[in-house]
Parts: structure tokens; C-alpha cells; sequence
């Protein structure tokens, strides 16, 4: 055989050497499967509990909120957007609703400016970093109903012959001025609920603020100092405009926890109007009232308050990755 008849005979043979271009179309398909079916196959248990547990139930709460089953043994029909627009005109909702802004401005504000304090001292180099770090991030250990325990002792509104916890400490100190009614007083009550809160999370947000703090070059700092810039300046001019991302992330995370706050609430004031929130009234919907739309109405509520914290970050996140990208 000729040496031409053997390279036409190797060009036309269907060994597994043979051309992509002369491949069946089942064939170069199997071949492009092999970089991103074993990915696939290893995430499809997450991403079929996900699509169930998470946007499925979304999907069945939104359906029910846009229902009119008032009852557990009622078959609903569709009403729209019904449900949605009669939750304001009950008083409850408007008064739960001012409260959940009122304990998530405090709670927000206050464990912003807590952490970012605590984060601070810290990055000077105190002695004993470590020790003071680990108890400022202890509480975050500790559940919300562990915390409504024992914060319900400590703001116990008693008056100041049967005063405990906090109260008893400032009759005790002749600062009686300070004695108040903490969570029942009807104006600053919640702002009072978010104490707890924000003991609980400033350690949360310390770290962040302090892992955003040592993440800045010492090189900008020296050059800050050297150009005539006092230490507070240093903080104000170079570092604080570099942990912006530090402070969004932290803002998103303590505002959609603030915003779905329940078992906090429940372990201090348990169901009391004072301290009602949508997420209490939720509960009392669905498991004493028995209104299962009203019930996913507030729900849906909350989830869309919830979305209005997290897909301008999640937006914001994907376009700064595709900025540096580049």
C-alpha cells in the first residue's frame, strides 16, 4: 500500500484519533460534557433543595397571599392584590410596622457605631488584643432567646421599690433619673428592645470593621503622616473612604436581621402590643388567628423588605466583580 492510500485510509477511519469535525454531533456533545456535567452532577442535590425549599415555598406563599383562604379548611380563589392593600387599613399593621423601623434605625445605628469603636481600639494594639476580641465576639454564641432571657431580667420595668436588674442597679447608684420603663414605654420602648441587639451583633460587626482596618497598607498610612496628616486624619482621609465595602456588607446584614426579628421580641415581651413587629403578627396570624393569606400576605412583606436590602447589594456586588474584571 502506498503511502498516499494509507493517509487516505487513516483520514476516512473512525478511530478515536480522527478529526472533531468529522465526529457525530452526539459525539462532540459527550466530548463538551465532560467540563461541566461533573460540576453539574455535584451541585444538583443543592440546587434541587433550593429550588423546592426556598423559591418553591416563596412561590406557594405568594400564591396563598393572593387568595382569599381565611381559613385552614378553606379553598381559596384568587382575589389579587386584595389582601395586601386591606392589611393597611388595620390598625395593628401601621403600629407594627413603626415599630420594626423604630428597633431597626437603633439596632442598625447603634451596632454600626459600637462595632466601628470597638474595631478601632483594636487596631491601635491594645495589650491583650486577643482576649478583648474574643469577648466582644462572644455574645454573637449566644441565641436570641438566650439574650431575651436574660435581658428581660435585666430591663425589667418594675418601678423602684420592686426594681431589678438594670433598674435596681441605677437605685442602687442614686440615679434614679435613670430608672425608666425600658420596652413597655410607649415611645421609646422598641428603641429600648434594640439594646439586646446590638450587644449581641457589635461584636459581629467589630470584626468586620476590624478586618477592614488591618486590610489597609501601612504604605498609605506612612505616606498620610508624612504629607502632615495627624492620626485622626489618617483615619478620616485614607482609611475610613477604604472600608465603604466593609460598612455596606454590614448595613445589608444587620438590617435584613433586624427586619425579620421574632424570637428576640417573643423572649422579652412575648405577644404584647407595645412591642409588636410584622413578623410577631405573622405568628399570630397563622397559628392563633388561623388566617393562612393574611398570614403569607405578611410574609410576602417581608420579603420583598427583605429583597429591598439585598439585590442592590447583590447588583452592586456582581457589577464591581465584572469593574475589576476588567
Amino acid at each position: 500500500m502506498s503511502v498516499s492510500e494509507k493517509r487516505a485510509g487513516g483520514a476516512v477511519g473512525a478511530g478515536p484519533g480522527r478529526a472533531p469535525a468529522q465526529m457525530s454531533p452526539w459525539r462532540r456533545a459527550l466530548v463538551r460534557s465532560r467540563s461541566w456535567l461533573p460540576g453539574l452532577l455535584l451541585v444538583s442535590p443543592s440546587i434541587l433543595l433550593i429550588g423546592v425549599f426556598v423559591y418553591g415555598m416563596i412561590g406557594w406563599n405568594t400564591r396563598l397571599a393572593l387568595s382569599d383562604r381565611h381559613r385552614p379548611v378553606q379553598e381559596g380563589e384568587f382575589v389579587g392584590l386584595t389582601n395586601f392593600v386591606s392589611l393597611w387599613q388595620e390598625a395593628r399593621w401601621p403600629a407594627a410596622v413603626g415599630n420594626a423601623v423604630v428597633f431597626t434605625v437603633v439596632f442598625v445605628g447603634g451596632a454600626l457605631l459600637l462595632g466601628w469603636f470597638l474595631g478601632l481600639l483594636l487596631d491601635k494594639g491594645i495589650r491583650g488584643e486577643a482576649v478583648f476580641r474574643t469577648l466582644f465576639l462572644a455574645p454573637m454564641a449566644v441565641s436570641f432567646i438566650a439574650t431575651g432571657v436574660v435581658w428581660r431580667w435585666l430591663m425589667n420595668p418594675a418601678p423602684a421599690e420592686r426594681a431589678t436588674g438594670l433598674n435596681a442597679l441605677f437605685v442602687h447608684l442614686n440615679l434614679d433619673f435613670l430608672v425608666n420603663d425600658w420596652w413597655t414605654a410607649p415611645d421609646l420602648g422598641m428603641a429600648a428592645m434594640a439594646l439586646p441587639a446590638i450587644w449581641q451583633l457589635a461584636g459581629y460587626v467589630m470584626a468586620l470593621f476590624l478586618a477592614g482596618f488591618r486590610g489597609v497598607p501601612e504604605e498609605l498610612r506612612e505616606a498620610a503622616r508624612v504629607d502632615g496628616c495627624s492620626e485622626w486624619g489618617v483615619y478620616r482621609h485614607v482609611v475610613m473612604p477604604q472600608l465603604r465595602p466593609v460598612l455596606l456588607s454590614s448595613v445589608i446584614i444587620l438590617g435584613h436581621m433586624s427586619l425579620k426579628v421574632f424570637d428576640l421580641i417573643i423572649a422579652i415581651a412575648g405577644q404584647q402590643i407595645v412591642a409588636d413587629v410584622p413578623a410577631v403578627y405573622m405568628w399570630a396570624m397563622v397559628f392563633e388567628v388561623r388566617d393562612p393569606a393574611k398570614g403569607a400576605t405578611i410574609a410576602s412583606y417581608l420579603l420583598i423588605a427583605v429583597a429591598l436590602f439585598v439585590v442592590p447589594y447583590l447588583v452592586w456586588s456582581v457589577r464591581k466583580e465584572r469593574s475589576e474584571g476588567r
